[in-house]
């Protein structure tokens, strides 16, 4: 593991959030500014009570309303894994909408994500569109983020599905996104030096433009001003995020989920995606020393989930044996078509931040502010 952070090492007091942040900040008591921003901005915008459950309850009957005469009356993005199954769930048996569901397969679904995503679209009789990704292109622009040496591998993934779902929904007239996110589960968003913007198209392009080889001529793109700006003032796309108006309890909606649909737990948040198991479990930890499971287990920790203790213990589990690393290890030099001794030399080189390529960061820091001066948004993260 390569050292990226010289101060002296500190973990917080109420979540397991550590120096690995190297901008984290701590008070005379050690608690770090992770804690105080869910006090202090998230808690008091989030509710998950009978107050949320009106507001939402209302959305509903807009979106049945505004989409009676259409087959569907919402698009839901699913993934396979537990906050998207359960959502929709939700949307079909509680809400009673009719949704569309949307899967994007970008070549690294694991088997439990297919067959999680079959028992819930079979399992409530829906409708699905699957947008398959093409591999060459998937296959170079991923291996141009390994080559870039950047902590934010999974840029590739998490700019496919949302860009193609919101793409498809302003291309057929959507208007409601039921979206899984929530404060519940994630309410510790991971620093911008583990994980960037995904949707900062310019960092994508410049990457690709590098060290790729195959133009992205079908690969879904979008980037964060296309999405806040001309899909939500211009397209009247609206997202909607009904598990942070309602109790979610993660263990509670896996285990119905597997009790109601014969649905595959997975290991930790993402593994549904191998490339994602394999990207947090392995490549992020050991190359840059990340561990994205710090802000998991403090999300929990925050909303009542685990206790601080529990998250110790599981923390100093290394994700995953070391079989099923170097399976994955070969697996993903295979499926990139390069030589497990390649991607070993990719892994010894360099560690890159997002600053070392052409990036957005100063116009969404300027976006956000002025948004947030306009009453647009609010701030609910650090």
């Amino acid at each position: 593991m390569k050292e990226n952070n010289p101060r002296a090492y500190q973990i917080c007091t109420k979540t397991i959030m550590d120096t690995s942040d190297s901008n984290i900040i701590f008070d005379e008591n050690g608690i770090s500014d992770y804690y105080h921003n869910f006090k202090q901005n998230i808690l008091p915008n989030w509710h998950p009570n009978k107050e949320g459950e009106e507001k939402l309850w209302k959305t509903i009957e807009k979106i049945k309303q505004e989409g009676r005469n259409q087959d569907h009356d919402c698009i839901i993005g699913i993934s396979g894994g537990v906050d998207s199954s359960y959502m929709v769930y939700l949307a079909k048996e509680v809400f009673g909408l009719r949704p569309l569901i949307f899967h994007v397969d970008a070549g690294w679904n694991s088997q439990q994500a297919v067959n999680n995503i079959e028992r819930i679209v079979d399992g409530l009789n829906l409708d699905l569109h699957t947008e398959v990704i093409n591999w060459e292109e998937m296959k170079d622009l991923q291996l141009a983020f390994f080559k870039a040496q950047v902590a934010h591998l999974d840029t590739p993934q998490d700019h496919a599905f949302q860009a193609a779902l919101y793409n498809f929904a302003a291309k057929h007239g959507f208007r409601y996104i039921l979206n899984g996110g929530n404060y519940s589960t994630e309410c510790v968003r991971e620093p911008l030096e583990w994980h960037y913007h995904a949707s900062d198209l310019r960092q994508l392009k410049d990457i690709h433009a590098t060290f790729g080889k195959i133009p992205l001529k079908t690969f879904p793109l979008a980037d964060i001003f296309k999405y806040k700006i001309y899909y939500k003032y211009f397209k009247n796309i609206n997202v909607v995020k009904p598990l942070d108006c309602m109790p979610y309890i993660k263990e509670d909606a896996m285990n119905f989920l597997v009790e109601r649909f014969g649905w595959q737990k997975y290991a930790h948040k993402h593994y549904e995606s191998r490339f994602t198991r394999f990207y947090e479990g392995y490549w992020l930890l050991n190359k840059f020393g990340f561990d994205k499971r710090r802000a998991h287990f403090s999300s929990l920790i925050l909303t009542g989930q685990l206790t601080r203790d529990e998250a110790l213990k599981r923390i100093a589990i290394k994700p995953y044996d070391d079989e099923t690393i170097m399976q994955d290890f070969e697996y993903i030099a295979t499926k990139l078509d390069i030589t497990v001794q390649e991607l070993r030399a990719i892994e010894a080189g360099e560690n890159k931040t997002y600053r070392d390529y052409k990036n957005n960061m100063f116009l969404l820091d300027l976006g956000a502010k002025g948004m947030r001066m306009m009453g647009m948004e609010k701030k609910l993260i650090r």
